[in-house]
Order: C-alpha cells, then structure tokens, then sequence
C-alpha cells in the first residue's frame, strides 16, 4: 500500500506540475495585484492591444499603488483604478476619477464576462454611446452560477434577443459570470490565480454605495511583459 500511495502521489505531482507548465505558457503580461485581502494574479490578453498597453503602462508608473476597491458587489464584481481613492475620507462617493483619455472599445467574441475577467469601466450608453472605456478604472468579474432559464431571460431582456454561443452558456452554467455585460464593456484579461481573493473582497461589508467599510487597498507590480 505504501507504494502504491507513493506512486499516486508522484503522478499527481506531475500532473500538477504539467498544468502549471501549461498554464505558464499561455500567451499574456502578467500582473501581480496585492491587495489587503491577498494576492490576486492577473493575464492580459493580447487581442486587447489598446487596454494591455495602456495597463502596463500605468503600472510601470505605479498609477494603481494605494488605490482602493471602491466598489464591491456580491455575486457581481469589484471596481478599482478610481485615482480619487487614495487619499478618500470614508463614506465620500467614488468613481468619477481618471485620466483626460478613455481607450477605444476592443470587442472580441470570444472574449465574454465568465467569472475572474478583467474588465473595463466606463461611463453610460447615454454620453458614451462609442462604449470606450475608462482610462484607469477597472472590475473584476465575480458573477453567479446560472440555469439554462436564467441565461434565456438575459438574452431576451438584457441583450435584446442576441443569443450568446453554446460554448460560452455552458461556461456560465458551470463556472458563471455576468453575461448581461457581454460586448458592452471590454474585457482584457482574467485572474490566473487568486479568484478565492476576489471571492473574499465582494463579500467586504459595505454602505449604499457598495464602498467597503474597511479600505481595502491595492498595489500592482509586472512579472512578465508578454
């Protein structure tokens, strides 16, 4: 028995070892997002060139360093990048603040709002028709497992009859997301490892402005270019 166990044990370690080697292959910056509640990693995807650079670029200028999650929602996303967050008192209303640009849309169909997604903020349909996104703020997808019926009732209702693909239902189903944000809001990255971090800060207590309590701060640091 002890040998057998031996030998399991040695061919789940290598298992182990091959999807991390796997993992570490895939194409994408790498950013390392510490947070007061852990570590959160996180990939860009390189056909959201727009958003990838303008990312990196503002982590080398340490932009995000001491920013605060502004706004939590269970079961939704977390929001951040709000330059006005650093020195906020509590309780004040943020997610106003910005750079002067906003970043061209980059919508991919084959990019969707499955749970972990990096995406961008910005401002509404009715003075941002374009849909260009903010230049610092972003959101985190945490989102919620749905039913083949949930998912029927956002395409009619929340997407006007565009049916989102099979593939990406079945994500929705199983891992879950936001799927009313699909081609509304660019996504350019996802978490590669820390989701149970994000999973911790949506569920932060907080007041009617889904502003945490409790700060809760963030610094980010490239580990890998591309």
């Amino acid at each position: 028995m002890k040998k057998i166990s031996f030998f399991c044990l040695m061919f789940l370690m290598a298992c182990s070892a091959t999807r991390n080697t796997t993992t570490s292959k895939l194409p994408g910056a790498r950013i390392k997002l510490t947070t007061d509640s852990g570590v959160i990693v996180l990939r860009l995807y390189n056909k959201t060139p727009l958003h990838r650079d303008n990312f990196l670029k503002l982590v080398k200028q340490h932009y995000f360093d001491s920013l605060l999650f502004h706004r939590v929602i269970k079961n939704f996303m977390i929001q951040g990048g709000d330059p006005d967050s650093r020195h906020a008192k509590p309780a004040i209303l943020l997610g106003n603040g910005g750079p002067s640009y906003t970043i061209p849309a980059e919508f991919d169909t084959s990019l969707f709002h499955k749970k972990g997604v990096l995406a961008a903020a910005r401002e509404g349909d009715d003075v941002n028709p374009a849909k260009a996104s903010s230049g610092s703020q972003f959101y985190i997808v945490q989102g919620k497992v749905f039913t083949d019926a949930g998912l029927d009732s956002v395409e009619t209702f929340r997407l006007k009859g565009r049916k989102l693909p099979l593939s990406h239902r079945e994500v929705y189903k199983t891992i879950g997301g936001t799927p009313h944000l699909d081609m509304n809001y660019t996504v350019f990255g996802e978490v590669e490892s820390g989701l149970e971090v994000v999973d911790k800060i949506a569920s932060a207590p907080r007041d009617s402005n889904n502003r945490p309590f409790t700060d809760i701060r963030m610094k980010m640091k490239i580990l890998r270019m591309r």
